[in-house]
C-alpha cells in the first residue's frame, strides 16, 4: 500500500493533513486509534499515545507539580484573570513534563498533553463527592471560570495548542456516584437549557475547547455517550463543535452492560461512534470490527472519528518537524517553579471565605502572646490537596503555616484533640489545662479527600455535619471560655450552623493546595485580607435539600431557593467594609447591549479586595424563572477610603427566559438590576439596585430568538 506522505506538509490545514494520514490506515488501524491507549503505527511514523491525563488543579498523578487550590476554591476567588494565569501555569508544566516524557520514550497514562479538565458540571446537591472539582452551582460563574481555564490551558499560540482542554462531564451529571453507571437523569427542557448546558455552550463557542467528555449516566433515557440529542443535535449541530469527543472511562461499556440500551457490545460501540463519540476510554471499541461486519456501523463513520482525533494531535504539534512547535522548548525548569508556587499562594489567599468574624480576627502580633491550636487536620498535608492532585515540591500544613505567620513572639501550644473520623474528642477539662496560657483557640476541622470524592475514593457525603467527633471538639473548645476560630476544610457545603452561632470566627478554606497553610496563616494574622465569596449555597441542614436523585432545579441553589440557607451563594466577609452607590442603567443599544455602572467605596480602615456582583431579576416573566441570577462579576482592589466605578455590559440573551421545552425567548417587562457585594436579598451585602423597562422594540426584535 503506497503511503501518501502529504500529511507531513505543514502548509496544509491540520484537518486536511489528518484526513490524509487517516486515509493511509487500514480499518483495523483506525479502530485501534479510537482507544484511549492508542498503539503505534510504525509504517506511518505514528508513535503510541495515551490520551488520558489530568490537570484539575495542577498536573495530576504525574510526579512533581505545583498544586493549586481545588476548583471549588478557585471558583471562590470570582477572578477570571487569576484563573487564566493558573491554567497557563498548569499547561506550561504539563507541556514541559510531556517534553521530558517524549525524550525518554514514555507514552503511558498521565504522560500526554490532552488533559481531561475542567469539570464544569453544576454543583446542584451538597452531597455530591465530586462537587469539589467544579466551579460551583451557578451557570454564569461556571462558564466564565471555565472559559478562562480553557483559554489559559490551550494557550494563544496562533498555530499550536500548548495543551488540549476537555469540558466534562457532558451532561446533567452530579451524582449519586454509586449509581452513575446506570442512572437516568430526568430533566425538563427548561432546566437543561437554563442550568445544565450553558457552561458547556460557553466553552465550545467562546473558549474553543478542543475536547468534550461524555458522562456515565443517561439523560432522559439516552446514554450520554450515544446521545443523538446531546452529541449530534446540540453539540455539533447547534454549537458547531469541531473538536473530538471522549467517553468517560467505561461509559461506552455502560451502554450495553448497565443501561441495557444496546443488546451487545458491538451495538453499543456502533451507537457511540454514530453519535460522534470519537475516543473510548476503555476497550469496548475493540468490537468495532465485528460491528462493521454486522452492518451496525460503517468504516466511513469510524474514519470521521479518527480524523477528528488526529486533527487534535496535529494541532498539538505532534506531527510537525522537531523544533517547529514553540511549546516543545519548555523544560523541567518550569515545573514547580518559584513563580508558580507564588501563584499558588496568591490563589489560595483569594479563595478563603470568611464566614463569620465578631472582631477577633485578624490576630494582632503586637498584643497576642499565646494562641492554642487543635484539630485533626492541623498537620494533615494530604487534606490540603483535594482529588486528582499532583505532588508538590513542599506543602505547608495548616499548623505550620499558622505558626510561621505568628512569628517568634507568639506561643502556640498544640493538641490534636480528635481524629478525622472515629475516636473521641478531647474533654473540656483537658483543653482548659492544655490551653491555660492562651488568649484564643484555632480549631482546624473539616473533610478530606479520603472521605469525599469520586466513586471508589471518598464517594458522596452521607452527612453535611462535620465527620467523627469534630463537632464535639469545637463545642469543647467553646466551653473553655476562650475566643474560638474555626478553620474548615472541605469540597462543598458543610453544616456549620453551631459554629456560626457559637464560634467567634469561621473561615472556609476548601482544599487550598500546597500553599494552603501559609495562606490561612497570613489571613488569620491580617497579612492578607480575606476576599473569597461562596460559589455554592450552604444549607442549614441536609433535610432542607431535595432528593439526591431528583434533577429538577426546584428547591436547589440560590436561583430556585427552598428553605432559607445558612450562607448564601456570593457571600463572604472582609476585614473592611464596602459601600455601593450611583447605580446607572443605560438603554439597550442596537446590538442589544446594556451598560450598567456603579460606584464602590472602601468604607473601612484597611485596604481590601471586593467582588462586585451583578444580578438580574425578571419581574414580569410569563414562565417560571430564577428568583434572580448572576450575570456579571468583577474583582477590584481598593485602598481604604478610596472608591472606583465598576462597569458591566449585559447582552440581550441575559434577559431571556425559557419555555418548558427549553426554547429561549425575550418578552417585554421590568427587570431589576442589582450590583453589590452579594445577593440582592442578603442583609449582609451592601448594594444598589434599579429597574430596566424593556419594550417589544427595545432591540427592534420581540418574541423567540435562535
Amino acid at each position: 500500500m503506497k503511503i501518501d506522505k502529504r500529511y507531513m506538509d505543514t502548509d496544509l490545514p491540520f484537518e486536511r493533513r489528518a484526513t490524509i494520514l487517516v486515509g493511509n490506515m487500514t480499518l483495523r488501524e483506525k479502530i485501534a486509534q479510537t482507544l484511549h491507549a492508542a498503539p503505534p503505527i510504525p509504517r506511518l511514523g505514528i508513535p503510541a499515545y495515551t490520551w488520558w491525563n489530568e490537570c484539575l488543579h495542577g498536573v495530576g498523578r504525574s510526579g512533581l507539580a505545583t498544586v493549586f487550590p481545588q476548583a471549588i476554591g478557585r471558583a471562590a476567588t470570582f477572578d477570571t484573570a487569576l484563573e487564566h494565569r493558573v491554567a497557563t501555569a498548569i499547561s506550561v508544566e504539563g507541556r514541559a513534563k510531556f517534553n521530558q516524557y517524549q525524550r525518554k520514550g514514555y507514552t503511558g497514562i498521565n504522560g500526554g498533553i490532552t488533559f481531561w479538565a475542567p469539570n464544569i458540571n453544576i454543583f446542584r446537591d451538597p452531597r455530591w463527592g465530586r462537587g469539589q472539582e467544579t466551579f460551583g452551582e451557578d451557570p454564569h460563574l461556571t462558564a466564565r471560570m471555565g472559559v478562562a481555564f480553557v483559554k489559559g490551558l490551550q494557550g494563544d499560540d496562533p498555530r499550536h495548542l500548548r495543551a488540549s482542554a476537555c469540558a466534562k462531564h457532558y451532561a446533567v451529571h452530579s451524582g449519586p456516584e454509586l449509581e452513575r453507571h446506570n442512572f437516568d437523569a430526568r430533566v425538563s427542557g427548561r432546566d437543561l437549557r437554563e442550568t445544565y448546558l450553558p457552561a458547556f455552550e460557553a466553552l465550545v463557542r467562546e473558549g474553543g475547547v478542543e475536547s468534550v467528555m461524555t458522562a456515565y449516566n443517561r439523560v432522559n433515557g439516552e446514554p450520554c455517550s450515544a446521545s443523538e440529542t446531546l452529541l449530534v443535535r446540540i453539540l455539533r449541530g447547534e454549537w458547531g463543535f469541531k473538536g473530538h469527543v471522549v467517553s468517560d472511562c467505561g461509559a461506552v461499556e455502560n451502554i450495553h452492560g448497565n443501561h441495557k440500551v444496546a443488546p451487545t457490545p458491538e451495538a453499543a460501540s456502533a451507537m457511540a461512534i454514530r453519535a460522534g463519540c470519537d475516543l473510548c476510554c476503555g476497550n469496548i471499541y475493540r468490537n468495532l470490527l465485528a460491528a462493521v461486519r454486522q452492518g451496525l456501523v460503517t468504516e466511513k463513520e469510524i474514519t470521521a472519528c479518527v480524523v477528528r482525533l488526529f486533527t487534535t494531535r496535529m494541532r498539538l504539534g505532534m506531527f510537525d518537524p522537531p523544533g517547529s512547535c514553540a511549546h516543545s522548548r519548555l523544560d523541567d525548569r518550569s515545573v514547580a517553579s518559584a513563580r508558580h508556587r507564588a501563584l499558588a499562594l496568591e490563589c489560595a489567599e483569594r479563595s478563603l471565605v470568611l464566614l463569620k468574624n465578631n472582631g477577633v480576627l485578624p490576630f494582632d502580633r503586637k498584643t497576642i502572646k499565646s494562641i492554642g491550636a487543635c484539630g485533626p487536620l492541623s498537620l494533615d498535608a494530604t487534606a490540603l490537596l483535594g482529588n486528582y492532585a499532583g505532588f508538590p515540591r513542599s506543602a505547608s500544613t495548616l499548623l505550620t503555616g499558622f505558626v510561621d505567620a505568628a512569628g517568634g513572639g507568639v506561643n502556640i501550644p498544640f493538641i490534636k484533640g480528635c481524629d478525622l473520623v472515629g475516636g473521641a474528642p478531647a474533654t473540656v477539662g483537658k483543653l482548659k489545662w492544655w490551653f491555660m496560657p492562651c488568649q484564643a483557640i484555632v480549631v482546624f476541622v473539616g473533610f478530606s479527600p479520603e472521605i469525599e470524592g469520586e466513586e471508589g475514593d471518598g464517594g458522596d457525603r452521607t452527612q453535611l455535619t462535620l465527620p467523627g467527633h469534630q463537632q464535639g471538639l469545637i463545642e469543647a473548645a467553646c466551653q473553655t471560655g476562650l475566643p474560638v476560630v474555626a478553620v474548615v476544610l472541605g469540597g462543598g457545603p458543610i453544616d456549620l450552623s453551631w459554629a456560626q452561632e457559637h464560634c467567634d470566627a469561621v473561615l472556609m478554606a476548601w482544599y487550598p493546595g500546597e500553599a494552603g497553610g501559609r495562606a490561612v496563616g497570613r489571613v488569620l494574622f491580617g497579612d492578607a485580607n480575606p476576599s473569597g465569596r461562596l460559589p455554592v449555597t450552604f444549607p442549614m441542614r441536609l433535610e432542607d435539600v431535595p432528593d439526591f436523585r431528583d434533577y429538577s432545579m426546584k428547591g436547589r441553589t440560590y436561583r430556585y431557593p427552598g428553605i432559607e440557607p445558612l450562607y448564601r451563594f456570593g457571600y463572604g466577609l472582609s476585614y473592611t467594609k464596602f459601600a455601593y452607590s450611583n447605580l446607572k442603567i443605560g438603554k439597550p443599544d442596537r446590538r442589544g447591549r446594556v451598560l450598567v455602572t456603579a460606584r464602590v467605596r472602601n468604607a473601612g480602615k484597611r485596604d481590601g479586595n471586593e467582588v462586585a456582583q451583578l444580578y438580574v431579576k425578571d419581574m414580569e416573566a410569563s414562565v417560571p424563572v430564577p428568583v434572580h441570577h448572576l450575570e456579571g462579576f468583577t474583582r477590584i482592589r481598593l485602598p481604604a477610603g478610596k472608591s472606583r466605578e465598576v462597569r458591566f455590559t449585559l447582552k440581550r440573551e441575559q434577559f431571556a427566559c425559557r419555555a418548558e421545552d427549553g426554547t429561549a425567548f425575550i418578552e417585554p417587562g421590568s427587570f431589576r438590576i442589582f450590583v453589590g457585594g452579594g445577593q440582592p436579598d442578603d442583609p449582609a451585602a451592601s448594594g444598589a439596585s434599579g429597574t430596566l423597562r424593556l419594550t417589544a422594540d427595545s432591540w427592534a426584535v420581540s418574541g423567540f430568538w435562535a
